[in-house]
């Protein structure tokens, strides 16, 4: 017990101390906990031989993630991504396998070792990318679903490549008897020799129909019993229970799937689709996230802990080597297919470099492979090291991708701006939401408005609905001067961008001083910047619609609509106050959290509001006694 709780206090302490520090530097958690493990692990020597046992432990966190991306995709949008399943991930598969295996018949290796090799490093760490996808808002890009696709195809892949790899033994494993069951001897009969297995033995026929037995429950169960079970438990008003079912749910579709030989995180994938239209599905992400982020956490310390430095201090440029030649072989392979499958600019570069190491279940395969005599102990070992250290470079692959995002701009198709033929005494710049509510209440009122917008959709949807409107960059001078705006009163600046919002209002207070300006803020900051830039009046973009949503509040907890409005009114002539008195202690580029007279001012100023509400609040006391 003391061990124990030893090993975990230096594991947790380790993630505590590295994983924010890797965070404030940018360079995201899964990284800091690689380097959390390699510390406590092969440079001080705090954990040994446990942490391979606690890898085993760990890779449930995969399965756990699976089970909730699962939950995010319903049954259509699965079917939707079948090509992407089908051609990105089974062409990245054959195609990386086949240069992958030949690099290893080069070296030397047999046929058998090398088609091996090719299928354990083929696959990538499906935990690694899609907890750094997640983490930094990948996931629902062009790159982010092609890359969840080929880590989806990986992992249904692993059954048929364990399926094969007996084939690839060197000495005769496996037989056929009489009544067409499959024999295991050697190794292979030692590993199983101990595992619970349903199709253990079993005649080919026989293990597809429980396989297709074993899917089929998980999908009825889905559908049929969800509903009845998650009543019975809400009946106990245990909430602890509701956790204890998620997780159930979970482990025990895992062991269905281990028990007749299919991938346990396959098996949770499905179960989460089929529960993806469930009314039990936020209950369920709710109760499984924070396992999944501690399981996936321990997970990656291990990888880092069990780096096996002995052999990477014996022959570090065959090592490092041999993780450049698997990154670089699989980024060029990832290279060519995003490109015949028309992935462009960044989502081509995330798709690239986010799958270019070798994964978790290259662990697996290599096990497998070592027991059935198809590698080498030696080989296996440095293989081992060689996926661990392309998984330590990944974090150092999306910091690559982030660089060069960066310096790439939006693929746009250029559009030719229209020639504008209309003046109105009031120009509106943007045509969203926002400017579109400002143009009917102006035009239905029976004034003229002139609406500008650099979005091709945006002003063809307009036109659609029989609104005139003009196409190009309202920032551009010479469109604001057809426009009209030497004639126009009124100025609307509606801009989704915030630095194009404030360049406009700029140049149209310098070019135009007579023009009045009103413009659309994104918060505060935003607002002073619109003011010192010359704007008339700022709209803070929720801020009318939240005061509105308080009032509501207010009438449903005890207030009269009059005594409701009277508050929201109160709070609205403070606000203006207090955004006029806090604009003079501004200063452009620093944040207000380390800007010390702004935080005081600002204190102040609260204060004066809770006296006038809490003024507002006693005379509604004496009203109702």
């Amino acid at each position: 017990m003391d061990s124990f709780l030893s090993q975990a206090s230096i594991y947790l302490a380790a993630a505590v101390i590295a994983v924010p520090i890797a965070a404030r530097l940018g360079l995201g958690s899964v990284l800091g906990y690689l380097a959390a493990g390699i510390i406590i692990g092969p440079i001080l020597g705090l954990v040994g031989s446990e942490a391979e046992d606690l890898q085993h432990f760990a890779e449930f966190g995969v399965v756990m993630m699976l089970f909730l991306i699962g939950l995010e995709l319903e049954p259509r949008a699965l079917w939707a991504m079948r090509h992407h399943l089908i051609g990105l991930g089974g062409l990245q598969i054959f195609a990386s396998t086949g240069l992958l295996a030949g690099a290893a018949i080069a070296f030397g290796h047999t046929w058998q070792v090398g088609l091996a090799v090719g299928l354990a490093l083929s696959l990538s760490s499906t935990a690694i990318v899609l907890q750094t996808l997640s983490e930094k808002g990948l996931t629902r890009t062009g790159g982010g679903r092609a890359t969840f696709s080929v880590l989806l195809t990986q992992d249904i892949a692993v059954i048929p490549i364990l399926a094969l790899l007996p084939l690839l033994a060197t000495a005769p494993l496996t037989s056929l008897s009489h009544d067409g069951s499959i024999q295991r001897g050697d190794g292979a009969a030692d590993a199983a020799h101990h595992s619970l297995s349903l199709v253990e033995g079993m005649p080919g026929w026989a293990v597809t129909l429980m396989t297709i037995g074993a899917v089929a429950f998980v999908i009825l169960a889905g559908v049929y019993l969800t509903r009845p079970v998650f009543r019975f438990i809400h009946a106990s008003n245990l909430r602890e229970m509701y956790t204890a079912l998620a997780l159930l749910i979970v482990v025990g579709i895992s062991f269905l799937m281990t028990l007749v030989g299919l991938s346990p995180a396959l098996g949770a994938f499905l179960a989460g689709v089929v529960l993806a239209n469930s009314e039990f599905r936020h209950e369920l992400e709710s109760d499984l996230e924070p396992f999944k982020g501690l399981l996936l956490g321990l997970f990656f310390i291990t990888v880092g802990a069990g780096i096996n430095y002995r052999l990477f201090l014996a022959e570090p440029g065959d090592v490092i080597g041999l993780a450049l030649l698997v990154i670089l072989t699989k980024g060029t392979v990832l290279y060519f297919v995003g490109k015949a499958f028309g992935l462009k600019g960044r989502n081509h570069w995330l798709f690239t470099l986010g799958l270019a190491q070798a994964g978790e279940f290259g662990f697996v395969l290599l096990a497998f492979s070592l027991q059935l005599n198809v590698v080498t102990p030696d080989l296996s070992e440095k293989l081992l090291l060689v996926i661990a250290l392309s998984m330590l470079i990944t974090p150092l692959l999306f910091i690559l991708y982030e660089i060069l995002s960066n310096r790439m701009k939006d693929a746009h198709v250029e559009h030719t701006p229209d020639e504008i033929d209309e003046e109105g005494t009031v120009i509106i710049a943007g045509i969203g939401r926002f400017g579109q509510i400002v143009h009917r209440l102006v035009n239905a009122s029976g004034f003229k408005t002139v609406l500008l917008d650099s979005d091709m959709q945006a002003v063809q949807l307009m036109r659609r609905f029989g609104v005139k409107s003009f196409l190009g960059d309202p920032t551009r001078p010479e469109l604001l001067k057809a426009a009209g705006i030497a004639k126009a009163k009124v100025l609307v600046v509606a801009l989704d961008d915030q630095d194009n919002a404030t360049k406009l209002v700029a140049d149209a207070r310098r070019n135009y001083p007579h023009i009045h300006i009103v413009a659309r803020a994104y918060d505060r900051n935003h607002v002073f910047e619109l003011y010192k830039a010359g704007a008339n009046d700022i709209v803070r973009e929720m801020f009318d619609s939240s005061l509105r949503a308080g009032r509501y509040v207010l009438e449903n907890i005890g207030l009269s609509e009059y005594e409701a409005a009277q508050a929201e009114q109160t709070f609205y002539a403070h606000d203006r106050h207090t955004v006029r008195e806090l604009a003079g202690h501004w200063i452009p580029g620093t944040p207000a959290s380390e800007n010390p007279a702004y935080i005081k001012r600002a204190k102040e100023l609260e204060k004066d509001l809770e006296t006038a509400l809490l003024s507002l609040a006693e005379e509604h006391v004496k009203r109702s006694r």
